[in-house]
């Protein structure tokens, strides 16, 4: 018997005192990381969503066996944000419609969740009516019984079986008026029941995990009075994906008490905080060096030649490469060069010649 049969549902319970603990470490750490990038300037938190936004649409999709391409994603990221952003290549349709549809629930998190709009979510997820091979129900509730089944074929597990497709409307339009109306909940908390809520309903033909996510993130993004993302969900549960179906399928069998679900998502956006340090640590890097030298002149070749060398740069840097990179002339690529040795900034390597090289002092 699923919880969706029972007379419980859709009225959870969990334990408070499990759970309060969780929550205000976890609010304590989102915050501090929130303040952590509110202090560093808009380029480098450009940057910074831009490299976790790409991130996120890969693991989400990732986690239901969609591999897109790294680059594509990035390029229609940064174009959908507006951010300039060097060797952007084209991006399909596809890639373009899973970009989208991220964004919309973050950036446009203060609007309503509606039917329509989660229909123009899972329509942008395809934009062909395919799933590869398999026709998809785009942008309207399911028609069909829907079954959650790993396995070979003749030795299915069913690991969960939906309501009915009679009752998913009706289930909906309930779900939507709880998300839209309800305010006593801690929104972090909101986010975790939203998760649950909506994925066990499982309303379209396909799609339903990464618009859950995206459900999650739009209610993460009020708790953070932010549309900004520097912290990605879909990345660690993407890291911790068996645990997730695992939680969700004991959740989903079981009487009401969803204690373990808020448990693991709490402690899993934890992980997910922490980790966006890591993946994040060469933004921060970037910032303590301007801050560093926020008092010293900058000419304007010498600032961009700064911004690569503090980001990804190939190989040595020499007076060629600045003279290529900045469009300056040999001279003038020298006197560049000099200026921050003198300053302190670059350091001339060892070897001389031909082959002088300099490196960037952090």
């Amino acid at each position: 018997m699923y919880l969706h049969e029972r007379n419980i549902w859709p009225h959870f319970t969990w334990s408070e005192n499990k759970i309060s603990p969780l929550l205000a470490a976890t609010r304590q750490q989102q915050g501090l990381l929130l303040g952590r990038l509110q202090q560093i300037g808009f380029s480098l938190q450009d940057e910074a969503e831009l490299e976790m936004r790409t991130l996120d649409v890969l693991k989400s999709s990732e986690i239901e066996g969609e591999m897109l391409n790294a680059a594509e994603v990035r390029s229609s990221v940064a174009r959908q944000l507006g951010i300039e952003e060097a060797g952007l290549v084209n991006s399909s349709r596809f890639v373009d419609g899973v970009v989208s549809m991220t964004l919309d629930a973050t950036h446009n998190y203060k609007d309503d969740l509606t039917d329509s709009r989660l229909f123009g979510w899972q329509a942008a997820l395809f934009p062909i009516g395919y799933n590869g091979m398999h026709k998809v129900l785009v942008g309207q509730w399911r028609t069909s019984d829907m079954q959650v089944v790993s396995g070979p074929l003749g030795k299915e597990h069913i690991h969960y079986v939906a309501p009915v497709p009679q009752r998913v409307p009706q289930e909906m339009k309930a779900f939507l008026r709880w998300f839209n109306t309800e305010a006593a909940l801690d929104p972090v908390m909101k986010a975790a029941l939203a998760h649950f809520y909506f994925v066990s309903i499982h309303p379209f033909d396909d799609g339903n995990g990464r618009i859950a996510r995206a459900i999650a993130d739009l209610q993460l993004a009020r708790s953070d009075g932010s549309p900004r993302r520097f912290y990605s969900m879909s990345n660690q549960i993407w890291i911790e994906k068996k645990d997730y179906y695992a939680v969700l399928e004991r959740a989903q069998k079981g009487e009401g008490d969803l204690t373990a679900w808020m448990e693991w998502f709490l402690e899993c956006l934890a992980r997910a905080l922490q980790s966006s340090e890591q993946v994040l640590e060469g933004v921060f890097r970037r910032a303590e060096f301007w801050r560093a030298h926020e008092s010293v002149t900058f000419n304007e070749r010498q600032r961009k030649m700064l911004q690569r060398l503090t980001g990804e740069f190939e190989g040595k840097l020499n007076s060629s490469k600045w003279q290529k990179m900045t469009g300056a002339s040999q001279d003038t690529a020298l006197r560049d060069i000099q200026d921050l040795i003198r300053k302190g900034i670059l350091k001339r390597e060892e070897s001389g010649g031909r082959s002088t090289s300099y490196r960037l002092i952090w």
